[in-house]
């Protein structure tokens, strides 16, 4: 990983392409509750990622960050799973 820089943007672009994919999907089938409520668990997905990136008391930055990146592909596969069975 380069930078913190590059982990902010992926998690922003990342979890934006997952709330756009949320809000198409959600308009398509006629699902606006349940569309609501995925792209609001991307939200929450979004601050807790952005938190921890953040968090300034970590002993092996490195591996933290690693960790930081593997949540997030793990929580974006999760989301995109919740939008495909709208």
């Amino acid at each position: 990983m380069a930078s913190i820089k590059n982990l902010k943007k992926d998690i922003n672009y990342v979890l934006g392409d997952v709330i756009e994919y949320a809000l198409d999907v959600a308009t398509l089938k006629n699902e606006p509750k349940k569309g609501e409520a995925i792209i609001d668990e991307a939200i929450d997905t979004f601050d807790t990622l952005i938190a921890k990136v953040n968090a300034n008391k970590v002993e092996n930055k490195k591996a933290h960050y690693k960790a930081i990146n593997a949540a997030l592909e793990t929580e974006a596969k999760a989301l995109v799973e919740k939008i495909n069975g709208l």
